[in-house]
């Protein structure tokens, strides 16, 4: 009789400034990565690059983390302010070549216990990364909520005029952690 190995043991540090270039670097690589996985050709769909994303790391309440194991930095994650209970995780990238060994599914668990006063956790990924789609769901627990597309676009766009500047088809999850209250999570909607 077989068992299963025991999950790999992460540790999650705060990005320091000085090592911010070279996140945004593995973390376009990774995305990258998975353009190529789901079949397409670099440049066919729209990734997060550098620049958008170190906007988003200079947001107020976003903490940009860098995933450790084993003393070696193999990702990142930036995750967003509590809002009434519910918290963003802007992105969740793990190195290429470090894929399928459950360094991904360790890092959320990470995450997770990092911010325990998180009532629901909200995430999109491009509806094309098969990959991604299977961690959020069957990995970490998450539903998918809402599709956005050209005719459905995100309320928290920020475009006034509807020009929405993402990829034109993202899934929205969420996950609600055991425990949350749903009045108070209805009222903050």
């Amino acid at each position: 009789m077989s068992s299963n190995p025991p999950p790999p043991s992460v540790q999650l540090t705060t990005l320091a400034a000085s090592d911010r270039p070279g996140w945004l670097t593995r973390m376009e690589a990774a995305f990258a990565a998975g353009v190529r996985d789901a079949g397409l050709r670099p440049g066919e769909e729209p990734i997060p690059d550098a620049s958008e994303m170190d906007e988003v790391l200079r947001e107020p309440g976003v903490e940009a983390l860098q995933i450790v194991r084993d003393g070696e930095v193999i990702g990142g994650a930036a995750v967003g302010s509590n809002q009434g209970g519910r918290r963003s995780l802007e992105l969740l990238f793990i190195d290429v070549g470090r894929h399928g060994a459950g360094i991904g599914a360790a890092a959320w668990s990470a995450i997770e216990a990092r911010y325990p006063d998180t009532e629901v956790w909200e995430t999109e990924t491009p509806y094309f990364d098969q990959r991604n789609i299977h961690f959020y769901i069957n990995r970490c627990g998450f539903h998918a909520v809402e599709f956005f597309h050209p005719g459905h676009r995100p309320e928290h766009d920020g475009d006034s005029d509807g020009d929405h500047s993402g990829p034109d088809r993202m899934f929205r999850f969420e996950k609600k952690m055991t425990g949350a209250d749903d009045s108070r999570l209805l009222d903050a909607q």
